[in-house]
């Protein structure tokens, strides 16, 4: 087991070092911080987006991160107003209505945004390390063969729209975890020195964790998997929009959609978001090349996906 703790923080490094950049997404969370680690005391500048107006927890944890990596933080935070504002952007730029991809990406829309803004023409972030040592939170639930399975599918289904966004942007995006020779490495470790157990308790990406577990502080190694959204805040606009949209509106609009765009709206926030897609993009019935359909929105999906990217309906 050393000599694959000892390759995966390796091959980490060696691919951070030849993607060096002006600039790194850092959440405070365990694949950014990482990043962070692999570059420390580089000349490098580490951006942080958080929400002015709701609770988010990533703030302290990428101050500790910065200073352990001693790395300038650069943090941002963003209103509801500049959220609302992002989220539409965010719609034009991945052309779905799925809140849970629109809360999550409007993070990395602000954050390259942001980088953007402040002159950087490059960003490093953690895309990829969830997938390959499975770190969702459903991965905990399986074992064995099925673990396997289960990783094999998400391999190749896996996407990362901060690809597009960071093209929309017209910055250069940097993915270490997802370099070939990281990636095919980390797919060939056996599933159970990827959810494993550490002091009594389960944890995903178990193997990366004691990689750098002497790299960073014990708070930030063995910190539980969170989405993006509830790290930063962005969570929040679920309970803003359900209380800014009347039943009566919700309630007529649904029935309008399901009736004439073969649509159900699932909440007042998808509502609201798809009101914003259907302004720029065509009704999800006639889009998507495969057969098979989400039950919901009537999107095409692709064999083997679990979800529908569109509005995000799950499990289907």
């Amino acid at each position: 087991m050393q000599e694959i703790i000892s390759q995966i923080k390796s091959l980490l490094e060696k691919s951070v070092q030849n993607n060096i950049c002006g600039s790194i997404a850092l959440s405070g969370g365990l694949d950014s911080s990482i990043l962070a680690s692999c570059v420390k005391n580089k000349k490098m500048t580490a951006l942080a987006l958080v929400a002015k107006d709701f609770a988010s927890t990533d703030l302290v944890h990428a101050q500790l991160v910065a200073k352990s990596c001693g790395l300038e933080l650069d943090v941002s935070s963003a209103g509801v107003d500049d959220l609302l504002a992002a989220a539409e952007d965010t719609i034009k730029i991945l052309k779905v209505f799925n809140p849970i991809e629109i809360r999550n990406n409007i993070v990395i829309y602000l954050t390259m945004k942001s980088a953007k803004e402040s002159g950087f023409d490059s960003i490093m972030t953690g895309d990829g390390a969830d997938e390959l040592f499975a770190g969702y939170n459903f991965f905990k639930r399986l074992s064995g063969l099925e673990l396997e399975k289960d990783l094999q599918r998400i391999w190749d289904v896996m996407h990362f729209p901060s690809r597009t966004i960071s093209q929309s942007v017209g910055i250069l995006l940097h993915t270490p975890f997802l370099d070939d020779a990281v990636s095919e490495y980390v797919k060939k470790i056996p599933p159970d020195l990827k959810i494993h157990e550490e002091g009594g308790k389960k944890y995903g990406k178990w193997i990366l964790r004691k990689a750098f577990e002497n790299s960073l502080p014990e708070s930030i190694i063995w910190r539980e998997k969170s989405a993006m959204q509830d790290g930063s805040g962005t969570s929040g606009l679920t309970s803003f929009l359900d209380g800014m949209m009347p039943d009566s509106y919700y309630e007529g609009q649904s029935k309008h959609y399901f009736q004439k765009e073969q649509v159900k709206i699932l909440s007042k926030e998808s509502l609201y978001y798809y009101e914003i897609y259907r302004k720029y993009f065509d009704m999800p019935y006639k889009l998507g090349k495969s057969e098979a359909k989400c039950p919901n929105c009537n999107y095409g999906i692709n064999t083997g996906s679990h979800f529908c990217r569109m509005c995000g309906s799950y499990p289907i």
